[in-house]
């Protein structure tokens, strides 16, 4: 099973002025901070508790099984 995660941005003020989110399809939320970390959104690694933290607090939506995980979008400042 996959779902979609609604992920809050985790660089805070003043770094990250707005925020942000970035969705991503994940079978789990270990996968989900997996592709996160790696993915095309570049972060410092000081982040990386707090990445899987807004992981867990995130929304998510279950999607059909024959969707490939991977980030969706992403809308960052």
């Amino acid at each position: 099973m996959k779902y979609l995660y609604i992920v809050d941005y985790w660089v805070p003020f003043p770094s990250s002025e707005y925020g942000g989110v970035i969705s991503v399809i994940a079978s789990n939320d270990t996968q989900c901070h997996d592709i996160l970390r790696d993915g095309e959104v570049s972060y410092d690694h000081v982040y990386d508790n707090k990445i899987m933290e807004n992981v867990v607090k995130a929304q998510r939506f279950v999607l059909d099984q024959n969707e490939e995980s991977r980030i969706v979008s992403s809308f960052v400042t």
